[in-house]
């Protein structure tokens, strides 16, 4: 089944709001020579104002890096799902392995900020704004550590990781994106190969069709992330079940993202 093509940049903690403006704005003026792919911009909290600036009325969609499973109240220094929304949002990473890794969210944790995500897609906030899509289309990570790769627990994690995120979750497909993150290959400059990925998204979707049925499944995308840039990237979008990438390092530099996003065709 054709899926249309995705890929995401994850500024993580980096850009002041005047680069990330511009670094926007740069990348936003090659929006008319994109093939047809969704192109998504992830910066910190403090340069989405400045973001959304510069690519509003373009096709680029923004995104956020993280929210709270609330939607309000007494958590200091946390954003809300709705937040993000009102600040021209409609997309937000949720579950990355740096999350994981260094701030202790657990499976249980991020399968409650999904379920906050998606009951926030019926919301119609700034549903005047022609270019505003008002949904908040959770980027699902997940991925397994060098340690359990050698220990040929690959299969184990991801599986273990894709049940319990999901648990409980009434959603639609079309509003759900899956990223596949080797832990090992994530700002290391090492990348699973393709047949790696390629392998891992099978298994993936697999698991997808026996949880919510083939169908559904096949409508589901699955990002590839980990060390992606512009000399790889063709080889793992040319594996059928790579359905796109979560693009970390290289999305800092406009040439190279821009070149990546061009070979997503």
């Amino acid at each position: 089944m054709k899926r249309l093509r995705l890929v995401a940049g994850n500024w993580k903690m980096n850009t002041t709001p005047s680069f990330a403006r511009e670094l926007a704005y740069a990348i936003a003026r090659y929006a008319p020579e994109f093939p047809p792919v969704e192109v998504i911009l992830c910066p910190p909290f403090t340069s989405i104002a400045a973001v959304w600036e510069a690519i509003k009325g373009t096709t680029i969609r923004l995104g956020a890096q993280n929210m709270h499973f609330e939607n309000e109240g007494p958590f200091t220094g946390e954003i809300s799902g709705s937040m993000l929304l009102g600040s021209g949002c409609s997309a937000v990473i949720i579950g990355h392995s740096e999350r994981r890794r260094h701030f202790g969210e657990t499976d249980q944790l991020i399968n409650k900020k999904l379920k906050a995500a998606l009951l926030l897609n019926t919301a119609c906030i700034l549903a005047d704004e022609e270019s505003y899509h008002p949904r908040a289309t959770p980027i699902f990570c997940l991925g397994e550590t060098l340690e359990e790769r050698q220990n040929g627990k690959t299969f184990e994690i991801i599986e273990r990781q894709l049940k319990i995120g999901l648990d409980g979750l009434g959603f639609d497909p079309d509003q759900l994106i899956i990223a596949y993150e080797p832990v090992w290959a994530i700002g290391t400059g090492v990348n699973a190969t393709p047949q790696q990925a390629s392998e891992a998204h099978r298994f993936l979707r697999e698991k997808l069709s026996s949880l919510v049925g083939s169908p559904l499944a096949q409508k589901i995308r699955i990002l590839y992330g980990g060390s992606v840039n512009a000399e790889n990237a063709g080889a793992l979008f040319a594996e059928e079940e790579v359905d796109g990438a979560l693009v970390g390092g290289a999305s800092l530099k406009m040439d190279e993202f821009v070149r990546i996003v061009k070979k997503a065709k």
